[in-house]
């Protein structure tokens, strides 16, 4: 039998039970990294729980780890089809002691770094599984410690630092940078925002897995969209991709200064997740802003001030 090797992952999913599977232990037993990869993208957006919804970040970030684990497979004798029950553990050590090499970074892999690469490794068996080809499931011990930093301490919301940067923005960068900081929104949220989601003082906000919300929008916010002629036929008021609105950001931020502060669009975010619940004094209000589904991922978004309590423990 003779397979026709695919570049599109549906195309490989549309394969039938027999040619996945021999499609799936060819490429397993010939460490061909990129064909495991199209099996995991194939099983992720077809086979997985959320199917087509997975989102385009969760992809790009497990076949990474693909490409990092199959290598790493083959230099250390790991048959992928048969490995050991403490394959998995001596991939996890591994990355623990792996240094960084991240730009300006220094030390070892982080937790949460370590804890992605091993999700990506976890969902290339659970491709395997769902392909055929094994049974196999080498991370089922693996155990990842948790990191013992809080992600709010190791990447805190700005604060000043977001009014600093405005004035070295265009237009456009400007209200990106709003609607992370003061409305909330993960970047890519944002980036898809288009003029007739504007109603008012409201915005329709098209989230991860699907999921609508309704924000609202405060008055430096609304003022700054207003300003904004949409760009695409459909009305997007954005046509840049990740990477391109990271480095014209990062340049804001060295304009102003604050070139050791930039930190990605995820601590705009907690900027608004700390003022709101400092404003309001409650998780759940906060939780339904940001979009979140468990007030315990709201409590990693907002900063708490040191001594918040003081006040009500004084006649203790």
């Amino acid at each position: 039998m003779t397979l026709v090797r695919s570049n599109g992952t549906l195309a490989l999913a549309n394969l039938t039970d027999q040619a996945l599977r021999i499609r799936a232990i060819e490429a397993a037993s010939t460490y061909d990294t990129e064909a495991l990869v199209q099996v995991t993208q194939a099983y992720m957006t077809t086979g997985s729980r959320k199917g087509a919804r997975t989102s385009a970040k969760t992809l790009s970030a497990y076949s990474l780890a693909v490409r990092d684990f199959v290598p790493w497979a083959q230099t250390n004798g790991v048959q992928l089809l048969r490995p050991g029950r403490r394959d998995g553990g001596r991939y996890v050590a591994q990355l623990q002691s792996r240094p960084s090499q991240g730009r300006g970074k220094t030390g070892t892999l982080s937790a949460a770094t370590v804890a992605q690469y091993v999700a990506g490794a976890r969902a290339l068996y659970r491709a395997l599984r769902w392909a055929g080809a094994t049974e196999a499931q080498p991370f089922e011990d693996a155990h990842v410690p948790p990191d013992p930093t809080p992600g709010i301490v190791k990447n805190p919301p700005y604060m000043r630092e977001v009014d600093d940067v405005l004035p070295h923005c265009d237009a456009r960068l400007a209200a990106l940078l709003l609607l992370c900081a003061h409305a909330g929104l993960r970047v890519t949220e944002a980036l898809n925002v288009k003029g007739s989601d504007i109603q008012g003082a409201q915005l329709t906000v098209h989230g991860k897995g699907g999921k609508v919300r309704r924000v609202p929008l405060g008055r430096r916010v609304r003022t700054a969209l207003h300003r904004l002629p949409p760009l695409t036929p459909d009305g997007r008021l954005f046509e840049w991709q990740y990477h391109q609105v990271q480095y014209r950001m990062r340049l804001a931020f060295q304009a102003a200064g604050h070139s050791l502060a930039w930190r990605g669009f995820h601590a705009a975010r907690k900027h608004s997740g700390t003022r709101l619940y400092r404003a309001t004094k409650d998780f759940t209000r906060v939780g339904l802003f940001l979009g979140h589904s468990s007030v315990d991922t709201t409590r990693r978004y907002v900063a708490l001030e040191e001594n918040d309590v003081q006040n009500e423990v004084e006649d203790f």
